[in-house]
């Protein structure tokens, strides 16, 4: 198989991500705790969202592990660069394909604003899905895409904060992914405000709104 048609598959996995709780034709709006556990909820075969069961370190090492074994088995496949680190950040598993000694990772596994790293990390969460029987809420990042947009969207977050602040009224943001949207409710959160995610997909947003009194 091509470095083309590995890429092009990986393209084609199903719309929508554990990451994100399913949405209605109608806007809808969840205070900062909610929305931060739904941004991280699986979604049952009812379309009802449940909290991903609470995973051990060593459940978390075997999620790296496995997730490893699949991107090395791809990479190989493919004839690409590119080695794997395998980490715990808080609550899931981290897995980062980063350049190696023989060459860089092809910035074609992150795609236009993400979309075919946030493929390939749907695969990889099937991966792990299949062979620990648990879905997997693990993170995967190439060749610090994420690491980059993280720092971007916390600066992001941090001027709304102090928008909010000075003028006391509620401030929304670009529409943004889950992973984006989870972000910007823990830089809030943790600044003493309050942020909501409106509106639905594509256009699904946050909003950061004074702490109530």
């Amino acid at each position: 198989m091509s470095e083309h048609d590995t890429v092009t598959e990986a393209t084609t996995t199903v719309a929508g991500s554990p990451d994100d709780a399913p949405t209605t034709p109608q806007a809808d709006t969840e205070a900062t705790a909610p929305e931060a556990a739904a941004e991280e909820s699986a979604v049952d075969a009812e379309g009802a969202v449940a909290p991903a069961r609470s995973r051990g370190r060593a459940d978390l090492e075997r999620e790296g592990e496995v997730a490893a074994d699949f991107l090395e088995t791809l990479l190989d496949i493919a004839d690409l660069d590119g080695d794997i680190d395998v980490d715990i950040d808080g609550d899931r598993a981290s897995v980062s394909i980063v350049d190696s000694e023989d060459g860089r990772v092809p910035r074609r596994l992150v795609g236009q604003d993400g979309k075919v790293l946030d493929a390939l990390q749907e695969l990889t969460r099937l991966a792990v899905q299949s062979a620990t029987g648990e879905r997997s809420r693990l993170m995967l990042d190439v060749a610090g895409h994420r690491a980059e947009r993280r720092a971007a969207l916390v600066a992001v977050a941090q001027e709304a904060i102090a928008e909010v602040k000075r003028s006391n009224a509620s401030v929304a943001l670009d529409p943004m992914s889950a992973f984006e949207r989870k972000v910007v409710h823990d830089e809030v959160l943790a600044a003493g405000l309050v942020s909501e995610s409106d509106g639905v997909e594509p256009r699904r947003h946050v909003v950061v709104r004074p702490a109530a009194s």
